[in-house]
């Protein structure tokens, strides 16, 4: 092991010493050490580390590797569990209709919207789909979303975006999101086009690699141009394993990753963000820039903005119709009095959240095998850990059964961090900056395309392989990254073969 290999492995050490259980107040003394043990960087890369098949602990699957290995529930799951998350699964796949409709409890699509189910979006419960990189086999943007916002202009949207009652200022006619698609008699707000221009990286040993940077422009506007300073961000729907097991992780754990020093100028830092079930600015936890605090509420605001349909923390029936879309509030609704006051009523939404928290993390892979060891080590060497910090041991006290005091993998930090101009949006959101993102967790990143073969990576799915993806860190993430490059072709491959297994 090199000297180099040796000061990052033990500022790792040190960094986990910083005591990422001591503000666990739902923690014993004793279980305070233990956690502190069991969560500690390994430095032995001889062999698996124990527990290591487990990334979700006791709600681990150990299904049969196939297209459906995302979509099955946590194994721990009671039976009344498994009946709620199998009614919440019916809910997730159903495609809405637009009002009025027979089917009334499945109406209230739009009138604005981008899909007509979760599962549209999120393939079997993973990745979306980029419309392709092949101009003669693009097909619609549906689980590519683009975010818009404009600089705050007046004092008034400015005191909102520092109070945090606003995470950013929506383009004033076509709102946060661009809606592709609406209900007959009414325009939709426009579609994405995408261009690829191939950039040639030089790695160590003769090799290449060629990433494709994307260019984005909206076309077929249908309610008037937009404002000149528009901002806009391209946003892939990730997968949906293991949610109620981050949401599980204490917030002591989050914190004390970004007072660490985990070297190479790393300074992930969290995102705060407004509850809207109790009003408090909490931490951030999910999406893109980790602007949502709970899947529960990721879930509603998908509902709102992507399918226009009305929950009861998301109460417009119009979605995000805006005052200058004058004709959206001229169509049906598709609240049923009879049904509740929401087109989602409260019932419903909360068998959602019960199955969004618990679709099941697969069972590890070939984690005794030589060359994924290998990567294993190369991934700890290279820092990449600083950011995919392996492991935790979620609150004893988490808010469902199943989640609680489980030994998990989930490689992420669950911080922002400055990922540099290659990756940058310019758009933030809440306390996130336009070249900022949360740190994806890689669990189940092997099984990408045996879910969805089309997918790709990173937040708008530019990266055609697991390399490609590392090859566009910069930023905070630059060492790390300079680090794979100068790699042999052999360590290359192993590294790859270690995320494969995860």
């Amino acid at each position: 092991m090199n000297k180099l290999a040796v000061a990052i492995l033990t500022a790792l050490a040190a960094a986990s010493a910083v005591g990422a259980s001591d503000g666990r107040d739902d923690l014993t003394e004793e279980d305070r050490a233990r956690v502190a043990k069991v969560t500690a960087p390994t430095r032995d890369f001889s062999a698996p580390e124990s527990f290591e098949t487990l990334p979700a602990g006791a709600g681990t699957t150990r299904k049969m590797i196939n297209a459906d290995i995302f979509s099955h529930p946590s194994a721990n799951l009671t039976f009344e569990g498994r009946q709620e998350f199998l009614v919440g699964n019916g809910l997730f796949r159903k495609d809405w209709v637009s009002s009025p409709s027979s089917t009334q409890a499945s109406d209230g699509l739009g009138p604005l919207f981008n899909a007509r189910s979760c599962q549209a979006c999120h393939t079997k419960d993973g990745r979306g789909t980029v419309p392709g990189f092949d101009p003669l086999e693009r097909s619609d943007t549906v689980a590519l979303l683009l975010r818009l916002s404009v600089p705050a202009t007046t004092d008034e949207q400015r005191q909102q975006l520092a109070s945090g009652h606003l995470p950013f200022v929506p383009e004033p006619v076509y709102g946060v999101q661009l809606q592709n698609f609406s209900v007959a008699g009414l325009p939709s707000e426009g579609s994405l086009e995408i261009e690829y221009e191939p950039v040639t990286v030089e790695l160590n040993g003769g090799e290449t690699a060629t990433l494709m940077k994307p260019t984005y422009r909206i076309e077929n506007l249908g309610y008037g141009p937009m404002r000149e300073d528009v901002q806009i961000s391209p946003r892939i729907a990730q997968p949906m394993i293991g949610l109620g097991l981050l949401e599980a992780i204490h917030p002591a754990d989050i914190l004390a990753n970004a007072a660490a020093d985990h070297g190479d100028g790393i300074s992930g830092r969290p995102n705060w963000t407004r509850d809207r079930r109790t009003g408090e600015r909490v931490l951030g936890r999910f999406n893109w820039k980790a602007s949502q605090p709970t899947v529960e509420q990721q879930s509603a605001a998908a509902f709102s903005n992507d399918m226009g349909l009305s929950t009861p923390l998301f109460p417009s029936h119009y979605g995000e119709c805006t005052k200058a879309q004058a004709a959206c509030f001229d169509m049906p609704h598709g609240a049923q009095p009879h049904l509740g006051e929401h087109e989602v009523p409260a019932e419903l939404m909360d068998f959602v959240t019960t199955y969004s928290v618990n679709l099941a993390v697969p069972q590890r892979r070939d984690v005794d095998d030589a060359r994924v060891l290998a990567g294993k080590k190369l991934f700890y060497e290279a820092n990449c850990v600083a950011c995919h910090v392996p492991k935790y041991v979620t609150r004893r006290d988490a808010a469902r059964e199943e989640h609680r005091f489980q030994l998990i993998w989930p490689y992420t930090d669950m911080l922002l961090h400055d990922m540099g101009e290659g990756l940058a949006d310019q758009v933030s959101e809440d306390e996130a900056s336009g070249s900022e993102w949360r740190t994806p967790p890689l669990w189940g990143i092997g099984l990408t395309r045996t879910v969805n073969p089309n997918a790709t990576w990173l937040h708008d799915g530019r990266a055609r392989s697991l390399l490609e993806a590392v090859l566009w860190h910069g930023g905070e993430a630059q060492a790390a990254r300079d680090r794979v490059v100068a790699m042999t072709p052999e360590e290359r491959a192993d590294l790859i073969r270690f995320l494969e297994s995860l």
